[in-house]
């Protein structure tokens, strides 16, 4: 384990516009940043290969970890499973399909254990609202509580740093767009197809925070 300091930070970094913006957030905060990317078995990797790409462009230190084995235990998920990803937004019903059990504890837990062995302070999270009404890790008491375990769950204190857990989407896009960040360097479709397909809740969520921000999506669409 590395000495503890407080300027080192671990971005869970899927390669998605929130934890895009949360990536470069983290190092406008000036924070030494170790991205970590999880492939724990979604229907496609376009998204980890975005997020390669901005890190190798950026000289960021960034771990891909396949934790793929644990869908043994983990069923249900149109996000991994044999189950055809609905189209809609997120407020509706449908949508509840994209749950995967028990996933962001399992990647904060990982995340965690990433920080105590570098000496990382924090882990940047990019939980928002615009999940809670599916996504119960998502809200801010699971976050709450999941950052008070990991005040004690290790000889080294742990901070669950979500910047934008009580913004929308839209929100996140505002703040990236005022720091002149390129979204086409973001994946955020459920799909893995050449362009993006427009209808999953991830893509009809992206292009309202784009139209609410009055800014044109740089992704092609189906």
């Amino acid at each position: 384990m590395s000495e503890i300091t407080a300027n080192k930070v671990v971005v869970i970094y899927s390669g998605g516009m929130d934890s895009f913006t949360v990536l470069n957030k983290a190092l406008r905060d000036g924070k030494q940043v170790y991205a970590l990317t999880f492939d724990y078995g979604q229907k496609h990797v376009k998204e980890i290969d975005f997020a390669a790409k901005v890190c190798a462009e950026l000289s960021i230190e960034h771990k891909v970890i396949d934790i793929t084995a644990i869908n043994q235990l983990l069923s249900g998920s149109s996000l991994t499973d044999d189950i055809d990803i609905p189209e809609g937004h997120y407020e509706e019903e449908s949508m509840k399909s994209t749950v995967v059990p028990n996933r962001n504890m399992i990647l904060l837990s990982l995340a965690v254990g990433y920080a105590v062995s570098v000496g990382a302070s924090q882990v940047y999270y990019g939980a928002h609202s615009g999940d809670h009404a599916i996504y119960p890790d998502c809200r801010p008491e699971f976050v709450e509580k999941m950052n008070d375990v990991c005040q004690i769950a290790n000889y080294q204190a742990v901070e669950i740093y979500s910047p934008y857990l009580r913004d929308s989407k839209i929100d996140i896009l505002t703040d990236g767009l005022k720091m002149g960040l390129d979204y086409s360097k973001t994946w955020t479709c459920y799909n893995g197809r050449d362009k993006a397909c427009g209808k999953c809740g991830a893509c009809q969520e992206r292009l309202e925070a784009f139209a609410k921000n009055n800014a044109t999506d740089p992704l092609l669409y189906e």
